[in-house]
């Protein structure tokens, strides 16, 4: 029994974990893409400017020099991300607990998730 006097679910610390992954990746894809906007108008750039294109190994080195393009594509990759992760802690959540027609939803949630970015990757 809880605290409260209310038996706790099983999937109760699953379901709080995930909510935490999620409430993390918002944050950090906000923080990202504020500091790429303050740092966009620091250095006088607007941003109604061509963006340069996604080249993902540029983007350390783009956050290091304190180039926009860096935060902002990271923060947009972030926000990207933030669903597939959540989908993939619920795999993982629900194989260790023992739920495997759930965790087969997920796995089937990721292969979607997949197909998606891949068709969108090759459709640029």
């Amino acid at each position: 029994m809880s605290g409260d006097g209310l038996t706790a679910r099983p999937g109760a610390s699953l379901e709080v974990r995930i909510a935490r992954l999620l409430s993390a990746g918002t944050l950090a894809a906000v923080a990202l893409l504020a500091i790429g906007c303050v740092v966009l108008l620091a250095t006088g750039r607007s941003p109604l400017d061509v963006a340069p294109s996604l080249d993902p190994g540029r983007i350390p080195a783009d956050i290091a020099s304190l180039q926009p393009a860096g935060f902002l594509w990271l923060g947009l990759l972030a926000v990207v991300a933030t669903p597939g992760a959540r989908v993939a802690a619920a795999l993982v959540g629900y194989a260790r607990q023992g739920e495997r027609e759930m965790a087969i939803v997920s796995g089937l949630i990721l292969v979607v998730i997949a197909a998606g970015v891949a068709a969108g990757t090759l459709g640029a």
